[in-house]
């Protein structure tokens, strides 16, 4: 699925979405150069569920962690990430375990650390939006295709 996101009000639509549509234990893996908009679109997301704190990147920290309506949201950056090795120190399987939705930016450098996507999405700068790119979702596409 295709869509061209051409605005922030689109993207915080979509991203309401999508709140509404994963399942709570959730993997997604999130594609896309250097500011085509990975992290906006998971603040919308953390926004569409009533989050109404700081969302800052987690380029530095690898993870950051929001509880959200008795639900858990883990965004992880792993763009700084030099080995996948790094991933055991924080204990990444450990997430993977308890009932999470899991963003992942960058997950090509946690490449043989990484469970496999529940869900992947990729954005591209196109125009003054963006064209996200959606290769599976879980429980098919046409609960957010709306």
């Amino acid at each position: 699925m295709k869509k061209h996101l051409r605005s922030l009000r689109e993207t915080e639509v979509f991203a309401a979405k999508l709140w509404q549509s994963l399942p709570e234990k959730c993997i997604v893996y999130l594609h896309g150069d250097l500011g085509a908009g990975k992290t906006t679109l998971v603040r919308a997301v953390l926004r569409a569920a009533g989050y109404a704190g700081t969302v800052k990147s987690p380029t530095f920290t690898l993870v950051e962690e929001y509880r959200i309506q008795r639900r858990v949201i883990y965004h992880f950056d792993l763009y700084r990430l030099a080995d996948p090795e790094e991933l055991e120190w924080i204990g990444i399987r450990d997430y993977f375990t308890e009932p999470a939705i899991c963003f992942i930016e960058w997950p090509e450098k946690g490449a043989g650390m990484l469970p496999p996507p529940d869900c992947s999405i990729a954005l591209s700068v196109l125009g003054e939006g963006r064209l996200l790119e959606i290769e599976r979702f879980p429980g098919g596409l046409e609960k957010i295709q709306q």
